[in-house]
């Protein structure tokens, strides 16, 4: 009963200055498409075709995208470049869309928080960070961890083996193995200094969360940087062992860096050209 995906897209982009001015960084392309798109194809992929936005001042390009343009499509009919509006032509007409303004930089549970009003309270609903950018040669990670979920009724966050040196940049998770790949989490902690860090699997951008996280949310005190961390309202749901941990299939791509998005740019480029 999944059908709901909250991508939180309201962040400055400030490590990619001075072209996030006035662009938002889900909007800047991997080749020739936007990093919020390749999102919302694997959430469809998945079978979510709800897509909830939280956005911010200066985002307003978020929602012209996944808009109809009449005048470019009048002007592209019947000629050579009609296809290539095809892909976003489809999720247009497959997929509804949703927005709501984060007015203040609160941090990621925040940022989920906001989408509440979009969300609500029927069914659990995916997460999608598009500043992580997946591959994968056969099912996307969001499929995988849809199956995940519906195995275990309870939330699933994607984690990944990190290098120890990265360790400080994540959520980091432990907890019991308890089938390849899969954990029962029992800890979860953001940001910790590699010395006391529970492992080095990382949490990244792709969760699938019960509802009852808004109003864990709601009592979350400012943690790690002063802001209102996702992890530390997951960590609540983990007491009560609520919360498995997916080590998926694929490849991730941190186009929050300026070196992952030129590794994303130079692979989906080469794919293509093959």
């Amino acid at each position: 009963m999944i059908k709901k995906c909250l991508f939180p897209a309201a962040g400055y982009g400030t490590r990619f200055l001075p072209a996030t001015k006035v662009i938002p960084k889900e909007m800047l392309p991997i080749v020739d498409k936007p990093l919020i798109q390749y999102g919302v194809e694997e959430a469809m992929e998945a079978g979510l075709n709800e897509m909830a936005i939280v956005t911010g001042r200066g985002k307003r390009a978020l929602e012209d995208h996944f808009d109809i343009n009449y005048e470019l499509e009048s002007q592209l009919r019947g000629t050579s470049k009609e296809t290539l509006l095809a892909g976003i032509s489809k999720i247009i007409e497959k997929c509804s869309f949703s927005y709501t303004r984060q007015t203040q930089m609160k941090g990621l549970g925040h940022a989920v928080l906001t989408g509440e009003t979009l969300i609500g309270h029927e069914y659990p609903f995916a997460v999608i960070l598009a500043d992580d950018l997946c591959v994968c040669d056969s099912q996307g990670v969001l499929a995988q961890m849809v199956a995940v979920q519906e195995k275990y009724g309870c939330t699933v966050v994607a984690v990944e083996e990190v290098p120890q040196h990265d360790i400080h940049k994540y959520g980091v998770i432990a907890g019991e193995e308890i089938e390849p790949g899969v954990y029962r989490v029992s800890t979860m902690v953001e940001k910790p200094a590699a010395e006391v860090a529970p492992s080095n699997l990382a949490v990244i951008g792709r969760y699938i969360i019960t509802p009852d996280i808004f109003d864990i949310l709601r009592d979350v005190k400012p943690g790690a940087g002063g802001e209102i961390q996702l992890t530390d309202a997951l960590m609540e749901q983990a007491k009560q062992g609520n919360v498995i941990a997916y080590k998926f299939r694929g490849r991730r791509f941190d186009c929050g860096s300026v070196g992952g998005f030129v590794a994303a740019t130079n692979y989906f480029y080469h794919m293509g050209n093959r």
